[in-house]
């Protein structure tokens, strides 16, 4: 019992991240815009946030640091992609680049130390309860937020003009144009929605999966929440499914090398990313017969009449 529900609880704790950056790159597609720099928001929220709870003692700001980060990121991402029509696909891995070194030389001087992470709810009889209470009432609010995220975004997109205007400038942001919507506009704002989530989905992991900072610690978990949205065939509800699936092969591969297994560690710790591969391998050919539910205008450029 004390075995599950220690591994239930690093599955959670390793889907967070990857279910905050995917959730926010999923209205960022929605919108019709495909943002690649996701990887570098995230470092560059990790570097950030651990700097900004390092330097005040809180871990609250150190978040809204981060979140801020990821935000300023995706605003020159828009800018480039948005404003000048530069190729979205190059620009996003160009950040991507940027992001890596950038963060390297902001949390250079902060390698080695050590903060307290984020504090975990506690509710008495309902957190000590076996199995579940901690799983259900004993994560810290990272875990909560996400959860919350993304119920908020599936209410957003489904049950709001809003959300029905923006999956209509992702489907065909000409004709949504031509009826009068703004669609740089929209789509600007969707963009830096996506960096504010993929910075916060980076400041998690110094400051409640890790007590301490490290260069390059997302260690590809940004592609893998692009993968997420594909997964999810950009549908909210499935991307919790996915980022708990490949939470989970994460934290099983490491208790496989724990348990002795006579497996090479570097395969077993490549299983994350297998996995990924395989899964847009199926999705890719069971949509060559069943048609493709990806925003029609995805990636493409909007460039308004003068």
């Amino acid at each position: 019992m004390g075995l599950l529900e220690a591994i239930i609880l690093s599955v959670l704790a390793a889907s967070t991240p990857l279910l905050l950056a995917a959730a926010g790159e999923l209205v960022t597609e929605r919108a019709g815009v495909l943002n690649l720099g996701v990887e570098g928001m995230m470092i560059m929220g990790a570097a950030c946030g651990f700097a900004g709870a390092y330097l005040t003692g809180s871990t609250l700001l150190g978040a809204g640091v981060g979140i801020t980060a990821g935000t300023a990121m995706s605003a020159i991402f828009a800018a480039l992609t948005l404003g000048l029509a530069v190729n979205q696909v190059a620009t996003g891995l160009a950040l991507t680049i940027l992001g890596i070194g950038l963060s390297g030389l902001i949390g250079a001087g902060f390698v080695g130390d050590r903060i307290v992470g984020a504090p975990h709810l506690h509710i008495p009889l309902l957190t000590d309860t076996p199995l579940i209470g901690r799983v259900l009432f004993g994560q810290d609010a990272f875990v909560y937020a996400s959860v919350a995220l993304v119920i908020a975004i599936w209410w957003f997109l489904h049950r709001t003009r809003a959300g029905l205007i923006l999956r209509a400038i992702g489907d065909n942001h000409a004709s949504a144009h031509a009826l009068g919507y703004p669609v740089l506009k929209i789509r600007t704002l969707a963009v830096l929605f996506g960096g504010a989530c993929a910075g916060l989905g980076g400041a998690y992991l110094p400051l409640a999966y890790t007590p301490f900072f490290i260069p390059g610690m997302t260690a590809g978990r940004g592609w893998i929440a692009l993968a997420l949205v594909v997964f999810a065939s950009w549908r909210p509800m499935r991307l919790v499914v996915g980022a708990y699936l490949f939470g989970a092969v994460t934290i099983l591969q490491l208790h496989a090398q724990g348990a002795g297994l006579g497996i090479p560690s570097q395969l077993m710790s490549s299983l994350p990313y297998l996995a990924t591969v395989l899964v847009l391998v199926v999705i890719s050919r069971a949509r060559g017969t069943a048609g493709s539910a990806a925003p029609a205008s995805l990636g493409a450029a909007f460039v308004p009449d003068r």
